[in-house]
């Protein structure tokens, strides 16, 4: 005959009735529907494809050296978005964090700007800098068009239709100009650099000393910074007043 089990064995903590599991909090990114992953990620993905596709054309159809080209800050900010592109369509792949707003609103900030001093000061007819009379190849044609409209309207709808709102600040701005504060520094240092009448000594005709003097260039670059800040602070109100794209209803 055996012993009776007792109900409480020694030196054992007694087994709980019921187990309460503290709350967890799962991050937003890890619920995201995988189709909607896949979609930003492809999308992202095209726009890094069609300003890397554009810098190259550039690069071999140019008839100017390769160093020269990768001197316009179009190209250099053309090559900046497609690096971020191809980060964040990483992160949206894996459901990672996203990139920080500082540095995607940076890469849009540029490329923008790029576009809009080829369309306002360099392909308008009444500018005064205006260079109508420049034209290329086809192959020339069709970068210029990628590099100043069609990656930035890709960008811009990458931001309003697949970025989350609100991740863009007003301290983040100054910042933001110190890379074309840094290329105006760099493209009177080559101009000086470079001999008298030499090929594209000074890139952009409102930046070329030889023609203009340092009054008038540094004025210029003034008013052109001004108006780049004044971007960069429309672009963090529009981020905040616009809808948000990847917030769900309740």
């Amino acid at each position: 005959m055996t012993a009776p089990i007792p109900r409480d064995i020694p030196d054992l903590p007694p087994i709980p009735g019921h187990v309460v599991l503290p709350p967890t909090v799962v991050p937003a990114r890890a619920v995201l529907i995988p189709a909607r992953r896949r979609t930003v990620a492809a999308f992202r993905g095209l726009i890094a494809l069609l300003a890397l596709t554009g810098v190259a054309i550039e690069l071999l159809a140019a008839d100017i050296p390769p160093t020269t080209a990768l001197s316009h800050f179009t190209i250099q900010s053309g090559i900046l978005l497609a690096l971020v592109m191809l980060a964040s369509a990483r992160c949206a792949w894996s459901a990672h964090h996203p990139l920080p707003g500082a540095l995607t609103g940076a890469a849009l900030f540029y490329v923008i700007a790029a576009a809009l001093v080829h369309h306002v000061l360099l392909a308008h007819a009444s500018s005064p800098f205006a260079t109508p009379d420049v034209t290329g190849t086809a192959w020339q044609t069709a970068a210029t068009h990628i590099l100043h409209t069609a990656v930035p309207v890709a960008a811009a709808l990458d931001w309003l239709l697949l970025t989350p709102a609100g991740r863009l600040h007003l301290r983040q701005a100054p910042a933001w100009l110190l890379y074309p504060l840094a290329y105006l520094a760099f493209t009177l240092a080559r101009g000086e650099l470079l001999p008298p009448g030499a090929q594209d000594r000074y890139l952009y005709p409102f930046l070329d000393v030889a023609q203009h003097g340092y009054k008038i260039v540094l004025g210029n670059a003034l008013l052109v910074g001004l108006a780049l800040y004044a971007l960069a602070v429309l672009l963090v109100a529009l981020d905040h007043i616009r809808p948000d794209p990847v917030r769900r209803p309740r």
